[in-house]
């Protein structure tokens, strides 16, 4: 009886100096065969179940973020074998060429997928890799050796990422069932015409086709267009209205192009969503009309002499202005003596007017 006292008074001051953790407590009950009363509510924490040892040994999982399995930068020439528990694939600059349909067999729950900067061609890509996988929302392959958009690809899928590819024709059955989709990026590939092969993407709202040799714009684009990119092409010319079919369109970016002033009808860019224009490094001598709501206007690099308030304001006065607060017109020979008087009443809330 005295060792078990003894055993009391030991734990009893064991557990003040770890201020009576639960622990010493059902040590103690245990030993005397005690029961805990169902009444007694005591709280620890939960023992952490260790992860499966099913992590390849090529790629790291961190046990903090343990639905993600990070392959990057390991000069990989294949894919490893994927768990069923991961969600986020990190599979970047390697020198991977190929991803035949079993790649992802055992995880058709992957939420991410990053394959950008290897060597994938669509040759050595499995023919339904990507469709099994009926969770994916977004799916990186930039810079590899594309020459198509891969087909078919799951109807949950929201960004596509197959910028810096060989990419000269887009089909419009390379994009069905994509629903979903709001972002794609197709810039810097072959493109020549997209005709309206994108007319089948209902949600899209970001588009990038910059650095391309497209030389018309896409002839037929879904209205949920919010940004559009069409930089460092060879466009001459733009349709009559072509902005207006774009309810929701705020940034327009066609500079580096061949624009002329008879390249662009009167009211192209007078279209109240837009909020920012870019028209730089292209062959306009006028500043074409624009809407008062726009709010950054880019102009540089033009062969713009003359600067009139009728651009930018219909009319004048108290309530009426516009909301120009960036306009660059730098690079095309234009002085501030060379400005109008009522362009300072016009372009009242300018924050930058560079000359």
């Amino acid at each position: 009886m005295k060792s078990i006292h003894l055993l009391m008074l030991s734990a009893l001051l064991g557990g003040v100096a770890c201020q009576y953790t639960y622990g010493y407590f059902n040590w103690l009950a245990h030993i005397l065969g005690y029961s805990r009363s169902r009444q007694m509510r005591y709280y620890e924490r939960a023992p952490e179940v260790p992860l499966a040892r099913d992590c390849p040994e090529e790629c790291t999982c961190p046990p903090a973020f343990p639905t993600a399995m990070y392959c990057d930068t390991r000069r990989l020439k294949y894919i490893p074998s994927v768990p069923p528990r991961m969600k986020y694939l990190y599979l970047q600059v390697n020198q991977i060429e190929a991803v035949p349909d079993g790649a992802f067999g055992n995880a058709t729950g992957l939420v991410w997928v990053v394959l950008h900067r290897n060597n994938i061609s669509n040759e050595k890509m499995g023919k339904r890799v990507f469709a099994k996988l009926r969770n994916l929302k977004r799916l990186y392959l930039s810079n590899n050796n594309l020459t198509s958009i891969p087909h078919p690809l799951p109807s949950s899928l929201k960004e596509l990422r197959v910028s810096r590819n060989k990419i000269s024709k887009v089909q419009p059955h390379n994009l069905e069932d994509l629903s979903n989709l709001t972002l794609l990026l197709l810039n810097d590939n072959q493109l020549e015409d997209v005709g309206d092969s994108l007319k089948v993407l209902p949600s899209l709202s970001f588009l990038d086709l910059s650095n391309n040799h497209l030389k018309k714009l896409p002839e037929v684009l879904p209205d949920t267009i919010h940004q559009l990119y069409l930089d460092f092409n060879h466009i001459s010319m733009i349709p009559k209205e072509y902005f207006r079919q774009f309810l929701k369109i705020q940034y327009a970016r066609i500079s580096n192009n061949d624009l002329t002033d008879q390249g662009i009808p009167l009211n192209t860019f007078n279209v109240s969503s837009l909020i920012e224009l870019d028209l730089s490094h292209n062959e306009l001598q006028t500043i074409p009309l624009v809407n008062e709501n726009l709010e950054n206007l880019y102009l540089h690099a033009n062969r713009i002499k003359e600067v009139k308030a009728e651009s930018f304001c219909r009319t004048t006065g108290f309530m009426n202005f516009s909301k120009i607060q960036v306009l660059r017109l730098d690079g095309n020979g234009i002085g501030r003596s060379s400005l109008p008087q009522e362009i300072h009443q016009c372009l009242r809330q300018a924050r930058i007017i560079d000359l």
